[in-house]
């Protein structure tokens, strides 16, 4: 089974189970059934924003350590000076 494939899958389960406990087909166990109602409505916007917080740090985290990586970090900077070198001479210009 491919990853999509298993994405896709555990996607369509966890839909199936949020939606059922929704429309409190399944019972929220160790839950009172009005703090139910009042936390699953907004479940998915939660796990959007903590996704969302989670790429962004994941980003910047990326971002902070490049200039650890020396050597990619030498290599980036000789590439950009060669396109910036080799552009102009193309007719594109560069700023």
């Amino acid at each position: 089974m491919t990853r999509a494939k298993r994405v896709a899958l555990w996607s369509a389960i966890l839909s199936i189970a949020y939606f059922l406990t929704l429309f409190a087909y399944i019972p929220v166990p160790f839950l009172a059934e009005e703090h139910a109602e009042q936390i699953l409505p907004v479940l998915p916007w939660w796990l959007l924003i903590s996704f969302g917080s989670y790429a962004l740090w994941s980003l910047g985290h990326g971002l902070y350590a490049f200039c650890e990586c020396t050597d990619a970090y030498n290599e980036l900077w000789s590439e950009i000076s060669q396109a910036k070198a080799e552009l102009p001479l193309k007719g594109v210009s560069v700023n």
